[in-house]
Protein backbone atom coordinates (compact mmCIF):
# COMPACT_ATOMS: atom_id res chain seq x y z
CA UNK A 1 0.00 0.00 0.00
CA UNK A 2 1.48 3.15 -0.65
CA UNK A 3 1.78 6.18 1.89
CA UNK A 4 -0.03 9.63 0.41
CA UNK A 5 2.14 12.59 1.84
CA UNK A 6 -0.43 15.27 0.25
CA UNK A 7 -1.45 15.48 4.00
CA UNK A 8 2.00 17.53 5.01
CA UNK A 9 2.10 15.83 7.85
CA UNK A 10 2.84 12.33 6.68
CA UNK A 11 6.41 11.70 5.18
CA UNK A 12 8.71 9.06 4.25
CA UNK A 13 10.34 6.95 6.84
CA UNK A 14 13.70 8.37 7.67
CA UNK A 15 17.16 7.97 5.88
CA UNK A 16 18.44 6.49 8.74
CA UNK A 17 16.07 3.63 9.69
CA UNK A 18 17.61 0.34 8.50
CA UNK A 19 15.55 -1.78 6.09
CA UNK A 20 17.29 -5.43 5.76
CA UNK A 21 20.80 -3.64 6.58
CA UNK A 22 20.32 -1.08 3.99
CA UNK A 23 19.91 2.72 5.38
CA UNK A 24 17.81 5.02 2.64
CA UNK A 25 16.09 1.77 1.94
CA UNK A 26 12.83 2.22 3.66
CA UNK A 27 12.83 5.85 2.70
CA UNK A 28 13.10 5.02 -1.29
CA UNK A 29 10.79 2.67 -0.94
CA UNK A 30 8.29 4.77 0.55
CA UNK A 31 9.02 7.35 -1.91
CA UNK A 32 9.00 5.30 -4.69
CA UNK A 33 5.28 3.80 -3.80
CA UNK A 34 3.75 6.97 -2.98
CA UNK A 35 5.29 8.25 -6.78
CA UNK A 36 3.86 5.24 -8.24
CA UNK A 37 0.49 5.98 -6.52
CA UNK A 38 0.50 9.76 -7.37
CA UNK A 39 0.57 10.77 -3.70
CA UNK A 40 4.27 11.98 -3.40
CA UNK A 41 3.12 15.66 -2.83
CA UNK A 42 6.30 17.55 -2.85
CA UNK A 43 8.52 15.06 -2.56
CA UNK A 44 11.15 13.77 -5.34
CA UNK A 45 11.30 10.31 -6.52
CA UNK A 46 13.94 9.85 -7.51
CA UNK A 47 16.24 12.22 -6.36
CA UNK A 48 19.78 13.00 -5.88
CA UNK A 49 20.63 10.42 -3.05
CA UNK A 50 18.27 7.93 -4.08
CA UNK A 51 20.14 7.80 -7.12
CA UNK A 52 23.29 7.86 -5.73
CA UNK A 53 22.19 4.94 -3.24
CA UNK A 54 20.19 3.12 -6.09
CA UNK A 55 23.32 3.30 -7.84
CA UNK A 56 25.40 2.05 -4.87
CA UNK A 57 23.21 -0.90 -4.68
CA UNK A 58 23.56 -1.87 -8.58
CA UNK A 59 19.54 -1.25 -9.04
CA UNK A 60 18.37 1.79 -11.35
CA UNK A 61 15.60 3.83 -10.75
CA UNK A 62 13.77 1.81 -13.59
CA UNK A 63 14.88 -1.56 -12.15
CA UNK A 64 13.30 -0.27 -8.68
CA UNK A 65 10.61 0.77 -9.87
CA UNK A 66 9.41 -2.51 -11.21
CA UNK A 67 10.40 -4.42 -8.29
CA UNK A 68 8.14 -2.12 -6.28
CA UNK A 69 5.42 -3.76 -8.22
CA UNK A 70 5.50 -7.15 -7.52
CA UNK A 71 7.73 -6.75 -4.04
CA UNK A 72 4.97 -4.84 -1.80
CA UNK A 73 6.14 -5.28 1.60
CA UNK A 74 9.51 -4.39 3.64
CA UNK A 75 10.77 -8.03 3.57
CA UNK A 76 10.60 -8.56 0.09
CA UNK A 77 11.85 -5.33 -1.13
CA UNK A 78 15.05 -5.84 0.80
CA UNK A 79 15.22 -9.81 0.05
CA UNK A 80 15.32 -8.04 -3.54
CA UNK A 81 17.55 -5.73 -2.89
CA UNK A 82 19.82 -8.14 -1.07
CA UNK A 83 20.11 -10.53 -4.16
CA UNK A 84 20.68 -7.63 -6.12
CA UNK A 85 23.39 -5.73 -4.82
CA UNK A 86 27.31 -6.68 -4.73
CA UNK A 87 28.51 -7.77 -1.23
CA UNK A 88 29.34 -5.14 0.73
CA UNK A 89 27.49 -2.32 -1.52
CA UNK A 90 25.57 -2.11 1.58
CA UNK A 91 27.76 -1.05 4.45
CA UNK A 92 29.49 1.23 1.52
CA UNK A 93 26.29 2.83 0.49
CA UNK A 94 25.23 3.47 4.21
CA UNK A 95 28.96 4.49 5.01
CA UNK A 96 28.58 6.86 1.46
CA UNK A 97 25.17 7.90 3.13
CA UNK A 98 26.37 9.30 6.92
CA UNK A 99 29.65 11.11 5.15
CA UNK A 100 28.48 12.53 2.74
CA UNK A 101 24.37 12.90 3.62
CA UNK A 102 24.62 13.19 6.77
CA UNK A 103 23.49 17.28 6.84
CA UNK A 104 20.67 16.39 4.66
CA UNK A 105 19.45 13.66 7.17
CA UNK A 106 19.78 15.95 9.39
CA UNK A 107 17.60 18.56 7.71
CA UNK A 108 14.94 16.06 6.65
CA UNK A 109 14.73 15.27 10.38
CA UNK A 110 13.86 18.60 11.08
CA UNK A 111 11.84 19.19 8.52
CA UNK A 112 9.82 16.32 9.93
CA UNK A 113 9.67 16.66 13.08
CA UNK A 114 11.53 13.57 13.76
CA UNK A 115 13.43 13.68 17.21
CA UNK A 116 16.78 11.91 17.73
CA UNK A 117 16.36 8.61 19.87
Amino acid sequence: MAIDFRDGRTFPRRGRTPLGGFLWLARVFDKARASANGTIHDYIYPCPIDEDMLEHWGITPDEFDEAIQVNRDDDSIAAWVQSKAPDGSAQAANDLLIREYSRNLDRQDREEGVSEG
